[in-house]
C-alpha cells in the first residue's frame, strides 16, 4: 500500500491554500451572524426588554452555526481564488510541463477539503447543538418564547416489561401507560395512569396534576384518586390522596421537556428523540427529523465536493479574476442549496427517503466535479 507523502509541491500549495481559507471563515462566520442575528437581537433588546447581556451571550452562542456554515462556502471560495490566481500567473503551465496532471495539482486542495470536512462535522456534532440549544433556552427563560417542538398536550408513554417464556423466548409486555392531557414547562395536568399485570388491569391513578421529583427520582402525584380494580374491575373502589408518590421513568418527561429542533440535537439525540416519537404515532415529525438528521450527516461532505469543484473550475484555461470568483462561488453555493431545499422538500412529503434526500445533491455535485476534473485534464 503507497502511503502519500507531502511533497515541496504540496506544502507550497496549501501554504497558497490556507490563509484565504481562514480569511474567508472569518468574513462569511461575521457577516452570517451580522445579517441574521444582529438585527433580530436589537429587536428583542427594544420591543421585548431583553437584557443586554443575555444578547451579548446570544451573540456569542450563535456563532458556531454560523462558522459551521461559513466552512463549505469558504473551501469553495478559496480553492476558485488560489487556482485561478495560479492559472493567470502561469503556475499550472509549469506544474504541468514538470508532468503533474490536474489530478495531482489539485491534490493538496482536495486535501485540506477532506480535512474541513472531518472538523465540520466535529463542530456540528458537539459545538453548534449545545450552543444553539443554550441560545433558545435564554430566549424561553427570559421572554418566555415557546420551544417550537416542545409537547404541551396529549403526552403519552407505555412502559413494556421484558419477560421469558418457558421456551426460553423473550417478549415484551406492557406493564403501565402513562397519560398527561397536558404540560405547562414544568407540571404534567390531568393524569391517568394505567398499571397493568399478567391477569389484565390492576390499578388505575387519576391525578390532577404531576411533577418529576429528581432528588426521589419519583412522580409526586396531587389531588387525585386510585382505583384497585384487581378483584372487580365493574365495582373498583378508590381511595383519595392529596398527595402521593409513584415510580414511573422520566420519559414522559424527558419527552415533553426535551424535545427540541433538530438543529439543537446532535445526531445520536435525533435517533433517540425518534424513538421517543414513534411512541406517539406522530409520523410526519418523525419523518421531518428522520430528513434533517440525514441532512446533517450529509453536511460536511460538500467541503469534499466545493473543493473539487472549485479547483477544477479554477484550472480551467480561461483565467478568472477574484471578483468573477467569488460570482461563481454565490452561483454554485446558491445552485447547491436550493436543490437540497427542493430535494429535501421530498423527503419531507415521503416522496423519497430521507436518506436519499440528503445524499442526491452531494452525489450530483461529486459528478459535476468528476466532469470538471476530466474536463480540465
Amino acid at each position: 500500500m503507497r502511503v502519500f507523502k507531502p511533497s515541496i509541491f504540496d506544502v507550497y500549495l496549501l501554504k497558497e491554500l490556507v490563509p484565504p481559507f481562514i480569511f474567508s471563515v472569518a468574513i462569511f462566520s461575521s457577516l452570517g451572524v451580522a445579517i441574521a442575528t444582529l438585527s433580530d437581537l436589537s429587536y428583542k433588546i427594544i420591543n421585548s426588554n431583553l437584557p443586554f447581556i443575555y444578547a451579548l451571550e446570544i451573540f456569542f452562542l450563535r456563532i458556531p452555526e454560523y462558522v459551521s456554515y461559513a466552512l463549505p462556502i469558504s473551501v469553495l471560495l478559496t480553492t476558485l481564488i488560489t487556482y485561478s490566481r495560479l492559472n493567470k500567473d502561469s503556475e499550472l503551465i509549469a506544474f504541468r510541463s514538470c508532468g503533474l496532471n490536474v489530478a495531482r495539482i489539485i491534490t493538496p486542495a482536495v486535501l485540506l477539503s477532506i480535512l474541513i470536512t472531518v472538523i465540520t462535522f466535529i463542530f456540528n456534532e458537539q459545538i453548534v447543538p449545545q450552543a444553539n440549544y443554550q441560545a433558545t433556552k435564554i430566549l424561553v427563560e427570559q421572554l418566555n418564547e415557546e420551544r417550537q417542538f416542545m409537547l404541551k398536550k396529549d403526552i403519552f408513554y407505555p412502559e413494556y416489561l421484558q419477560t421469558k417464556e418457558s421456551n426460553g423466548e423473550q417478549i415484551k409486555e406492557l406493564k403501565r401507560l402513562f397519560y398527561a392531557q397536558k404540560f405547562d414547562g414544568k407540571n404534567m395536568q390531568s393524569l391517568t395512569i394505567l398499571d397493568i399485570g399478567k391477569s389484565g388491569l390492576n390499578k388505575v391513578i387519576i391525578s390532577e396534576k404531576g411533577a418529576w421529583n429528581n432528588q426521589d427520582k419519583t412522580w409526586d402525584l396531587f389531588n387525585g384518586f386510585i382505583y384497585d380494580v384487581t378483584s372487580n374491575p365493574l365495582s373498583a373502589e378508590g381511595s383519595a390522596f392529596k398527595q402521593t408518590q409513584i415510580y414511573f421513568p422520566k420519559t414522559p418527561l424527558e419527552l415533553a421537556v426535551n424535545s427540541r429542533d433538530p438543529f439543537e440535537m446532535n445526531i445520536a439525540q435525533s435517533y433517540e428523540y425518534i424513538k421517543l416519537l414513534r411512541l406517539l404515532g406522530d409520523e410526519k415529525t418523525i419523518l421531518m427529523f428522520q430528513v434533517r438528521t440525514a441532512q446533517k450527516i450529509a453536511f460536511p461532505f460538500v467541503c469534499i465536493i466545493f473543493g473539487l469543484i472549485g479547483s477544477s473550475i479554477g484550472c480551467q484555461p480561461n483565467t478568472t479574476n477574484k471578483m468573477t470568483s467569488f460570482s461563481l462561488c454565490v452561483a454554485i453555493v446558491f445552485g447547491y442549496y436550493l436543490s437540497s431545499f427542493i430535494i429535501g422538500g421530498f423527503g419531507l412529503i415521503g416522496a423519497i427517503s430521507p436518506w436519499m434526500s440528503a445524499w442526491i445533491p452531494n452525489l450530483a455535485g461529486l459528478a459535476i466535479g468528476y466532469y470538471l476534473v476530466t474536463k480540465s485534464e
